[in-house]
Parts: C-alpha cells; structure tokens; sequence
C-alpha cells in the first residue's frame, strides 16, 4: 500500500471576533503566498465595528494564496487565505469538497474522528480575541431543495463553523445551534437582512450558487408584484421592467476633483449607529456649571512630584475620574442602566468608567473595569495604559463593554464645553471643557483663576434633575476643593 502525504490546502475563514459581529476589514496582511505559518502566528490585522484586531492562523503550513487585498471588507464566515498543510496534521473535517467515490473508504472515516480535533484544540490553545471552530467542523453544503435528506452532511452550517453558528442564530433569530433540520442557505449579513424586513427564508427560492439564498433574493420578496395590466397586454415587453423593480437606484454622480466620499465602515460605522440609537432612546437631560479649578491644578503639579506616581500619567483627567468616582459613591443611583424588557432599574455597584478617545478610525469608549475600587496611582495607571493602547489602535473589544459611566474630555480641543450623548446603555457622562484662565471673583477680589465648564448628560427615564444635579454639583465642589477627595471618600 502506498502511503499518502495530504496537501490539501486549508482555508481560514474571516471569525467572529466580536459578539455577533457580520462582518471585518482586511487591514494589514502579514504574510504572503510561499511564507510559512505556524500554529497561533499572526496573519493579519482586521478592523470590526468594534476595534481593530489581530487574527492568528490555527495551524502550520504554507501559505498558497490570500483570497483578499488589504483594504476589502469581507463577511464573517468567508475564507480569507489558503495554507498548504504538510503530513497528515490536516483534519478531514475541514476539507471544502464532497467525498470523491475513488476513495470510498476514507470520506466514511473522515467524519467521524473530526469531532475529537474540535474538542481538544481549545484546551492547548485559548484564543482571547478569535473564535477557531471555524475550521474545525465539515464545510460541506446541502444540496438544494429537493435532494433527500439522507444526501444533506449531518451539520447544519453553512460556513463549518460552531463557533459562528451562535452568532449566526442571534442574527437571524432563531437561536437553533446544530439542527440537523435543513433550514435555508444564507450568510449572516443576508439573514438580518431578511429578519430586518420580515422575509421568512423558508419562502424565497435561492438563486446563488450551491443553493445560497442571495441579498438580491430577499429584496425581490419584499417587491412589490408587478402590475396585471402590462402582462396582459402585451406578456414580452413588460418583463424586463417587473425583474428591474428590486435593482438599488443608481448612485448619483458627483465631482470628484472638488468633492471625497468616504466609505461609512468599521468603528465609525457602529459609533454613528450607536449614537442615533442612543438619541433617540434615552431621553437626555444635560445640566452645566463653571469651577474655579485652581487648587485641583496645583495639587496636580504637586502629584507629578510623588514618589509613588513616578512613571504614571499625572494630568487634571486623573482627578477629574477621581471627582467622579467619589461623586458616585454618595449618590449610587446614578450608576444605573435600564431594562426595557423587564421594566427595571438596575442599579450598579461597580463602575466602570469609560473614557472617551479619539483615534484614527473614529471615536471609541473603552472602560476601566471596576474603577471605584482602585487607588489613585491604580487609577493613573489604567488610565496611562487605556489611552496609548487606544492611541496604538489595539482596544480589544471587551474593553469595550460593560461602561457604566463614561468620561469625554473636550477641553483637549480647546472646547469650552458641550452636550455629550450617552455612550449606549449607560445613565451619564461627564463632557469637560479646557481648563484656562478667567477673571474670576476670589476672596472679594477679582483675580485670574483656573477655570473650566462641566457638562453632565443623563438619562431622564432613571436619573431625575436633583439626582443628576447633586453629582454634578459634588465634583464641582471636590475640583473646587480638592481636599474632599480625603473628607468625602
């Protein structure tokens, strides 16, 4: 018997990095075509709605082509690169075509041992940022309608991934994981898309390959019947116009020396509906007030000299989340979120705080986990390591979730002040202006004084106007006196 080496190349597809998340762009590629990976190095760098990530390769080999140039947004599920595997370290799980009838024995074995290599990779390698079961069950299709069911693979999946198939069930509703069921072909962003429209899946004949319910198929249910009239007087001519009906309008043109369209994508894309969501679901109350912030600025001076904050990030922001924090802590309620469903608040004994940043791919608010329960050097130093890591554009996006509060600090434009929109799902955020001098009346005396504006933005549904104006007004009065950091905590 002559024994075979399997060569078959392996390809990676785009994971979910996120939580749900349709789709990512192709930033950086960091291989090409006749390098060789190994298991857990660093292909790629791709941005989601969320943050910018880095993908490692699940397995060694050579790489044999990259399906897409940097720049490209691709769908989660879609292969992205292509890896010759060397020896037998290939599973025949992840082997794209169906069992050819001149190996008979080998396709009835191959299915069946594949389970084992899925449950035991995790235990060696635990990805924090991307999920692997995407290589790692049969990425064999059903056949389209009408086949027998006996023919249908055993896994219900589309992309061979159970890592996807969770965040595929959350878009599409039905929270079905594994059903050995045939249900309807269809990529994840088409699957909202047709939950979005109210499209039942189950009634629309798919017109992609290999049976793939397409976004051109949905829109074509959601269409508006072509008119009877027409067809009846004359059946030729109207045809081309009744299959027109769902084409998109043709985009209108524009100068391109005098005007730049900037696609709406990735983390700006997902700010821009995170801030209309929240708009318009929190009804946004925001409360102003102007301190005289001169001691807070020389005890910052004075901290810059500490010996126990050597090395940390010492700026006003430091005292400021300080203020806050000690602001909470008399008046809880205020670190709150609301619960539509159950029509509760649920009011928070841990702060997480976020703090605003502004980077090269647009706004982002990563937190401080359990900020309230950390010293001001632990304070400086977690606010030190959220602003160059959101600066580098790394934010993973679990720092990204779970903000209680958030802090945005406008003055760094030279801003005096503003109406911030709350950061979705949390009850306030604190907007600060730039801090400079100002005539300001001190000891009955008119004097240059260090002076800066607050704005505290809440949500009316579960924060009244004497709740927000008491936290407002106590960070005010600890930035006024800095020595209520010690007689308020």
């Amino acid at each position: 018997m002559t024994t075979m080496t399997d060569t078959s190349p392996r390809e990676f597809k785009m994971p979910d990095v996120g939580e749900g998340l349709t789709e990512a762009e192709i930033l950086k590629w960091y291989v090409q075509p006749g390098d060789t990976v190994t298991d857990g190095q660093i292909v790629c760098e791709v941005e989601t709605a969320k943050a910018a990530v880095e993908l490692p390769i699940p397995y060694d080999g050579v790489v044999r082509a990259l399906h897409f140039p940097e720049g490209t947004t691709v769908d989660v599920g879609t292969s992205i690169i292509a890896v010759d595997v060397a020896g037998g370290a290939a599973p025949a799980a992840d082997e794209a075509a169906p069992a050819q009838p001149a190996a008979g024995p080998e396709p009835v074995a191959k299915p069946e041992p594949a389970a084992a290599p899925a449950a035991k990779k995790p235990e060696g390698r635990k990805p924090v940022l991307v999920g692997y079961g995407v290589a790692e069950s049969s990425t064999k299709r059903r056949p389209r309608k009408g086949v027998p069911a006996a023919a249908a693979p055993a896994e219900d999946t589309l992309y061979g991934a159970s890592a996807l198939q969770g965040a595929q069930g959350e878009l599409n509703g039905h929270g079905q994981h594994g059903s050995t069921v045939a249900r309807p072909l269809a990529k994840p962003p088409v699957r909202k898309l047709a939950k979005d429209l109210g499209v039942d899946l189950a009634t629309i004949t798919p017109s992609g390959p290999d049976g793939i319910i397409t976004r051109e198929d949905v829109h074509a249910a959601v269409a508006p019947p072509a008119a009877p009239e027409p067809v009846a007087q004359a059946p030729t001519a109207p045809a081309a116009p009744a299959a027109s009906v769902p084409a998109p309008a043709p985009v209108a043109s524009y100068d391109g020396a005098r005007e730049t369209r900037v696609p709406i994508k990735g983390v700006r894309k997902a700010t821009a509906a995170a801030m209309v969501g929240s708009a318009f679901t929190a009804p946004h109350v925001t409360e102003f007030v102007t301190v005289d912030v001169t001691r807070t600025m020389k005890l910052v001076e004075e901290l810059k000299q500490d010996k126990e904050l050597a090395g940390l990030r010492v700026n006003p922001l430091l005292l400021i989340a300080k203020a806050l924090l000690v602001a909470i802590r008399r008046h809880p309620e205020i670190n709150a979120s609301w619960d539509e469903a159950a029509q509760e608040i649920v009011v928070k004994h841990y702060v997480n705080l976020g703090i605003a940043a502004a980077t090269p791919r647009g706004l982002i608010v990563p937190n401080i986990k359990d900020a309230h329960a950390k010293t001001l050097p632990q304070l400086a130093e977690s606010l030190g390591e959220l602003v160059s890591t959101a600066k580098e554009g790394r934010t993973s996006p679990a720092a990204m979730q779970g903000g209680t509060v958030t802090i945005t600090n406008v003055g760094v434009f030279g801003i005096d002040t503003g109406t911030p929109i709350l950061n979705p799902g949390e009850s306030a955020i604190l907007a600060v202006g730039s801090i400079k001098l100002q005539p300001w009346v001190h000891k009955g005396k008119v004097k240059p004084r260090q002076v800066t504006t607050l704005a505290l933005s809440f949500d009316h549904r579960l924060v009244d106007g004497e709740l927000g104006s008491k936290v407002l007004a106590d960070v005010a009065a600890i930035l006024e006196q800095p020595k209520r950091l010690i007689t308020w905590a």
